[in-house]
């Protein structure tokens, strides 16, 4: 049976400023059938007996797509650090302590707060994602995974290449697709050139992407320069694994000829402003990679770099920090954030054909967000219009309230469909204390 999302403000994202207000989506199965102004689609047979969910009131926009993010039960416990310290300290110790159960247990609470948040597409870079694969499976939401490789000495207790090997026989696709894996990379100074050669001989082998981190502190510009004579991005295309197929996190500290390396061979960012704040990273050139056509995507970064896996207050971040860090207040539209978060988030994720835009044989991956609390008010319309800005400065993933993914709603007026808050919560402060203990038992031994 098609669904009829009815008599919302539609943002389709195909382009420009389009809206239809009001408007409305017609679906059926996994698929967009239309999308237009709400007396042509009621008019439209193929509406006819349709399950109508009520738009009124509720922007209605693609499905958000973050595009870098790290499963993970830290939140709250690394604070006040630099990228460097807060590695060694925090984060890496806990990976010495992770297993199997706790990794599942932080992909499920991860994937359970995006989806809550309007979030249809997760690109997670996590360990023992088998598990990953499960959860994303359970809750319904869309999935890349990326292992953690790293082979350089002290770090054997990442994956290797041949553990993304393993994940990639068992699910370079599944779920119909919704869930699938890539071949991931830890870092520039986590992983030898060989991991670099092997890492894009298994991407061909398999045909998928790559991910990894760059360019994230002037520390790493500076040790790339002295290790290996050229800068991090340099240093990538030297080893092989720029491309169309390739995504790129951070990527803040770049030079002139490092942006043109990513827009001639055709390799996409992930922007994280949260996380480039919290750990003094610094402000990425967002504008000046947009404007040599570089696809650049939002992500969240993980839980314990950003504390909430909100994209719509990620959007807002990205704004404000060109806007301050440019002096130009032009700098950071609404609309142009907006198609980071949506359409440029899904063609970086290799998934621009698939999701991103509200249009006809797309999936259906589609959100709609309330617009009637007192910061979303008032709604102009017309000439007035501004319920783009509203959903970049205003709103924030609490007034999401349907959610889609591949057609199934997988929350419903804001409560989910496919999992319950409570166990989901349960057994995340259950892994969390259990990683605590066993990182705290190592650090002991």
């Amino acid at each position: 049976m098609a669904t009829l999302v009815r008599n919302g403000i539609v943002l389709p994202m195909t382009g420009g400023t389009t809206a239809f207000d009001p408007g409305s989506v017609l679906i059926e199965g996994t698929s967009i059938l239309a999308v237009g102004a709400v007396d042509e689609l009621d008019a439209d047979p193929r509406a006819a007996g349709a399950e109508v969910v009520d738009a009124t009131g509720h922007a209605v926009l693609p499905g958000l797509h973050n595009c870098h993010l790290h499963s993970g039960l830290l939140r709250g416990t690394a604070e006040s650090m630099s990228l460097w310290d807060w590695l060694k300290t925090y984060v890496d110790p806990a990976h010495r302590a992770l297993t199997p159960e706790i990794a599942q247990a932080a992909s499920l609470h991860c994937y359970a707060e995006s989806l809550l948040a309007g979030t249809v597409s997760v690109v997670d870079m996590w360990r023992f994602m088998e598990g990953s694969a499960t959860a994303a499976t359970e809750l319904g939401i869309r999935a890349t995974l990326v292992p953690y490789v790293a082979d350089l000495e002290g770090y054997d207790y990442f994956e290797t290449i041949e553990t993304n090997r393993r994940l990639l026989e068992h699910t370079a696709t599944t779920a119909g697709g919704r869930v699938r894996s890539w071949v991931g990379l830890e870092h520039l100074f986590y992983c030898s050139p060989a991991a670099f050669r092997a890492a894009a001989d298994l991407a061909d082998e398999f045909d998928t992407g790559i991910h990894t981190h760059s360019s994230e502190s002037i520390w790493e510009v500076q040790e790339s320069l002295k290790q290996f004579g050229r800068r991090p991005i340099e240093e990538f295309y030297n080893r092989g694994i720029l491309g169309d197929r390739t995504l790129v996190a951070h990527c803040v500290w770049l030079d002139d000829r490092e942006i043109e390396l990513l827009a001639q061979t055709g390799t996409s960012v992930a922007h994280c402003p949260c996380s480039n704040m919290k750990l003094s990273s610094g402000p990425a050139r967002i504008g000046d990679l947009r404007a040599k056509g570089v696809h650049v995507g939002l992500g969240s970064d993980g839980e314990k770099e950003n504390n909430n896996l909100d994209l719509i207050e990620e959007m807002k971040f990205a704004s404000l920090l060109q806007k301050v860090t440019t002096l130009d207040p032009t700098t950071g539209d609404p609309w142009d954030v907006l198609a980071m978060a949506t359409i440029e988030g899904a063609r970086a994720a290799g998934l621009g054909d698939v999701s991103g835009s509200l249009e006809p044989g797309k999936r259906a991956d589609l959100i709609t967000i309330d617009l009637g609390g007192l910061h979303t008010t008032p709604v102009l319309h017309g000439r007035d219009f501004n319920v783009a800005a509203h959903v970049v400065f205003s709103a924030n993933g609490h007034d999401v309230r349907d959610v889609f993914v591949d057609g199934e709603r997988v929350v419903a007026g804001g409560r989910p469909t496919t999992f319950d808050v409570a166990t989901v919560r349960e057994q995340a402060q259950a892994a969390a204390e259990e990683l605590f203990e066993r990182r705290a038992a190592l650090a002991g031994a």
